[in-house]
């Protein structure tokens, strides 16, 4: 299926053509670029510019360029004056062009999970477009709407930030119908002076709501009240979510494996079984909800297609890893939960961790242990060391026999634990990596959980490669 013709890219950029191509995707990474994109020369570490022959090579039907790179034919170009304001226009294009009902998610915490959420809950009921990843930056957001086709009927759209001002002019680019915040917590806070600060970043998505918009809150926030003011002064409707919300919290349970949400629609009870543990987890299952009725879908159906949702791996996917293909019972659990981490998002983790049941191996009399794996946290600010020793307060530690830290940030949290819950405190992941056969043994369900930045995802990796990994829920 054409996604865009030259006539129309060029119409929508402003950019010059000599070729009569057609695209059916477009992509700015040539290691996964599909014969037919329309390849984006966009520069950040490299530019660009240098893969524009590699791209064609590899069948780029055309490329997005703001100069003729050396030895490359100008026939199959789309020549602007900047690449990133090009990509936005397509952005801007793609999004005018169609009748798609478009969803917009920002939030401290869970913002990739819901819109997965979204993606399968809406896909049995239209076309839905939504990111294959956590594309919700500044070229991010154009790129996933310059892949939108006409014929979408709902869109979800991831909105991020770094710094004030970042949510904005992406929120006036996607004109969403519907909004939702899933959290507001200390994430990014090295770039503002409080959390009120993040608060009114991440409302700012208000200012690209279309006319009669709904903004979906939720309740459970300190900053709820910020938040429902903002969007009202902007004229949103409103409908909250969690504890006394529209779409109300009336229970909520971790069973090993299990997040059991009660809740109701249309004034009966109702129940959102997902099949992964965590709190958070439940209360996005409840925005999620709030958002299927505010775009008119069906919400009977969308509690249905939660119980088969799943995180995506690093947002706290659950495995088993097989250390002994012949006995089932010497293996371990695995949360990689390695994406990203701030306070909330680690006390969440430690939650799920906490209501996992560890495997008693009887044929070796010894039982499992609930073992945590935390690299830094980045981007805290002037407060992280107090940040990271505070993890050693938080309850559902108690309930970790040992502790590995990882990073000189978490050597804060590291001092801060008791002496008999204390691991191993490692510089790097790496170093952590590198003793991953001495971290976890049969019966065992261990949590890694980071930043990006602090790549504890090394760890998660060198942990599959000590066996044989296949997805499963943790034991109950």
């Amino acid at each position: 299926m054409t996604l865009w013709t030259a006539a129309d890219a060029a119409a929508a950029t402003g950019g010059q053509v000599s070729d009569n191509w057609s695209a059916t995707g477009v992509s700015i990474d040539t290691r996964t670029l599909v014969p037919g994109d329309l390849f984006v020369a966009l520069s950040a570490a490299r530019d660009g510019h240098d893969f524009v022959a590699q791209a064609l090579e590899a069948g780029a039907s055309a490329a997005l360029v703001s100069r003729v790179p050396e030895g490359v034919s100008p026939a199959k170009l789309l020549v602007v004056r900047d690449v990133l304001t090009g990509l936005e226009d397509l952005g801007r294009a793609a999004r005018a062009r169609t009748q798609a009902r478009v969803v917009g998610i920002t939030g401290s915490v869970g913002k990739t999970s819901t819109k997965e959420m979204l993606r399968d809950v809406l896909t049995p009921q239209g076309r839905t477009h939504v990111a294959q990843a956590s594309y919700n930056n500044h070229w991010g957001v154009p790129l996933t709407l310059a892949r939108m086709p006409a014929e979408t009927e709902y869109a979800v759209i991831e909105i991020g930030m770094n710094h004030p001002g970042e949510i904005a002019p992406l929120a006036q680019m996607a004109q969403p119908h519907v909004i939702m915040i899933t959290s507001i917590a200390a994430a990014h806070l090295e770039a503002f002076d409080n959390l009120e600060g993040i608060a009114e970043e991440k409302i700012s998505i208000v200012s690209g709501l279309m006319p009669k918009g709904t903004a979906v809150l939720n309740m459970d926030t300190d900053h709820a009240d910020l938040l429902i003011s903002r969007a009202r002064a902007a004229g949103a409707q409103i409908v909250t979510f969690g504890l006394n919300g529209d779409q109300p919290l009336d229970s909520l349970r971790i069973v090993a494996d299990t997040t059991i949400v009660g809740t109701q629609i249309d004034g009966a009870a109702a129940l959102i079984k997902l099949n992964t543990p965590g709190r958070h987890f439940g209360m996005n299952g409840l925005g999620v909800l709030a958002v299927v009725g505010a775009l008119g879908a069906d919400k009977g159906r969308a509690v249905l297609d939660l119980g088969r949702w799943s995180p995506p791996e690093g947002r706290g996917k659950c495995e088993v890893v097989s250390l002994d293909p012949a006995d089932e019972q010497l293996s371990f659990s695995m949360i990689d939960d390695a994406f990203n981490a701030n306070p909330a998002s680690v006390a969440a983790a430690l939650e799920v961790l906490a209501a996992a049941q560890p495997t008693e191996i009887k044929s070796r009399a010894m039982r499992g242990r609930r073992i945590a794996v935390l690299g830094d946290m980045l981007e805290i600010g002037e407060t992280e060391q107090a940040e990271h020793a505070a993890i050693a307060q938080i309850a559902h530690i108690s309930s970790v026999q040992i502790v590995h830290c990882v990073g000189h940030r978490m050597r804060h949290l590291y001092d801060a634990l008791p002496l008999e819950q204390r691991g191993q405190w490692f510089e790097t992941a790496a170093d952590a990596s590198a003793q991953s056969h001495d971290l976890v043994s049969a019966g065992d369900v261990i949590l890694i959980k980071g930043s990006m930045g602090s790549a504890v995802s090394r760890v998660v990796d060198a942990l599959r490669k000590l066996g044989h990994p296949r997805s499963k829920r943790l034991e109950t």
